[in-house]
């Protein structure tokens, strides 16, 4: 919990949404209601996250695609409705949060700020701005953890000041984590008189500046704490799924009806309480005793989180190769096109690319396909740097989470968590086993709707005539693949062990230098198929 005590001189009390847009299990939200005669919840849209970027490569702000942001607005339009059921409303600001909420401060004779506390680097920089005012201006501040099940910073002091970096010591030191809040509200604190204040309601994508955005365009899944609880109602109800839940097993291509919970955006946005949702797979877990444990079970997921968000929030540069002692030091390639490639679903490979295409129209993925498609960019195919994928994923996914996507691209690439770089995620058979017939590539890649199914993982495999027959001529209506997998995973394994035993040797303090010369050493040792390819795409380029 923290808290910065001070008189409060004002009546009124602002609630600052951030994430935690919910009203159950609202730590922040109780404490604002408490003994205020004013109550001003306040969400202030930032132009740092919402403002459109014509440059961008999809449609969307510099930080975010336009899925997110609808996700968002209609979590906030929820957020709205329930507000209004209990006598108030959201406040809807535009501008630097910093500047608005001093000037709301100040206008609204605030005595009582509270705002859930939050581990990205951003808020943590604009945080520490707005307790230093509001500590000056007499102003009580309360911002309680309550978007992860633990404090970080609690977990890393019981660590002897550092975070845990194996799932199995997070787990002991954690223990169980507090139970959500009870409190059900049958009414809240009006909102107070608004100044000079120019207050909007929930403004719309098309609001914000985004004209060409078409409705059908969006994500299927729609923001916002009602369909959050609808969401977890339904999974609980299915106590035998919950009991049995196995990761990562289940099937990376199901897309009609997707076998997993799909709760993490709620989670992401705090549409839904992690504490809450834990009290609800304890409640399962009680009636039927025989169930999976951690790491694999449902449980064991949101200790996962967890375990990211401790490791991220104890080591600087998290979000970097370069000065993160956690993190190896890789000398991966800086190419452009190959990225593009993959980001724009024309690896020539179907199983990455309709994955991809489900990226970016939907803003999610089941989680052993985020695995195939990490893999592919790193470690396993075209030894891209895993920062640039997870930019990628920044931009598109709805659940997008700094800590959790940077640990994940640090776990996929080899870099940091897990270190078994020869097994790797095949492009051409790992989502056979899973949909032999290829409908979720014939879905999501229509140009190979008609490719039989002998064919549809690997076509260019398939004789002209067929491609013919199948409408898709492959290097024309659907690529080449982009390497050889054979080679180019066989050349990834040998660089990761050069690369791993050059770490070692230096003991993790690996410079620049030691960098390019392993670079050089690498490209001179390259098979001589991957060389001559490398070179085609040069003169192509």
């Amino acid at each position: 919990m923290r808290l910065t005590s001070s008189m409060g001189f004002g009546s009124g009390s602002l609630m600052w949404f951030r994430k935690g847009i919910r009203i159950h299990d609202n730590p922040a939200l109780d404490y604002a209601s408490r003994g205020s005669s004013h109550l001003y919840p306040l969400f202030i849209i930032d132009p740092h996250y919402m403002k459109p970027d014509p440059n961008a490569f999809s449609p969307g702000s510099s930080l975010a695609g336009l899925n997110r942001i609808n996700f968002l607005l209609q979590s906030l339009t929820d957020l709205d409705l329930n507000l209004k059921k209990l006598g108030s409303r959201l406040l809807i600001l535009k501008g630097d949060p910093h500047e608005v909420l001093i000037r709301c401060l100040k206008e609204w004779n605030i005595g009582k700020l509270c705002f859930e506390y939050d581990t990205d680097p951003y808020y943590q920089a604009l945080d520490i701005k707005i307790k230093d005012y509001a500590l000056k201006a007499g102003i009580e501040v309360f911002s309680p953890v309550s978007h992860t099940l633990f404090d970080p910073s609690d977990i890393i002091q019981k660590n002897g000041g550092k975070p845990p970096l194996s799932y199995q010591s997070f787990v002991k030191l954690a223990g169980e984590p507090p139970s959500p809040l009870s409190t059900k509200y049958s009414s809240l604190p009006p909102v107070g008189h608004l100044g000079s204040c120019e207050i909007s309601e929930v403004p719309s994508v098309k609001d914000l500046g985004y004209e060409d955005a078409k409705l059908g365009e969006f994500s299927p899944f729609i923001g916002g704490e009602s369909e959050a609880l609808k969401r977890l109602e339904k999974c609980m109800k299915d106590k035998k799924w919950v009991a049995n839940f196995e990761k990562p097993k289940g099937n990376p291509s199901a897309f009609l009806k997707p076998e997993t919970t799909i709760l993490s955006p709620y989670l992401k946005f705090g549409c839904l309480s992690s504490r809450y949702f834990y009290q609800c797979i304890q409640d399962v877990y009680k009636s039927l005793p025989k169930h999976t444990s951690p790491p694999v079970s449902l449980l064991g997921q949101l200790l996962w989180r967890e375990f990211f968000y401790t490791a991220a929030f104890g080591t600087p540069n998290f979000d970097r190769m370069k000065g993160n002692r956690i993190c190896k030091q890789i000398p991966w390639k800086d190419d452009d096109k190959l990225l593009e490639a993959w980001r724009d679903s024309k690896t020539g490979f179907p199983w990455i690319d309709a994955i991809m295409v489900q990226l970016r129209q939907w803003g999610w993925m089941h989680h052993l396909a985020r695995h195939s498609v990490a893999c592919f960019l790193t470690r396993g195919d075209l030894f891209v740097h895993w920062e640039k994928g997870r930019d990628v994923f920044e931009r598109l996914l709805i659940d997008s989470d700094w800590a959790i996507n940077n640990g994940n691209w640090m776990w996929l690439s080899c870099s940091s968590f897990f270190y078994q770089y020869n097994r790797i995620y095949s492009p051409t058979t790992f989502g056979k086993k899973y949909d032999p017939n290829g409908d979720f590539i014939r879905h999501f890649l229509p140009v190979l709707k008609d490719m039989p199914k002998a064919y549809i993982y690997e076509p260019w495999t398939a004789p002209p005539s067929i491609q013919t027959k199948a409408n898709c001529i492959i290097g024309k209506d659907y690529p080449m693949p982009v390497v050889s997998h054979d080679s180019a995973s066989k050349e990834c394994k040998r660089k990761m062990g050069e690369t791993y035993a050059l770490n070692k040797a230096l003991n993790g303090l690996v410079s620049e230098d030691d960098l390019k010369t392993l670079r050089r050493k690498l490209d001179e040792g390259e098979e001589p198929e991957t060389k001559a390819k490398r070179s085609r795409q040069l003169l192509i380029g």
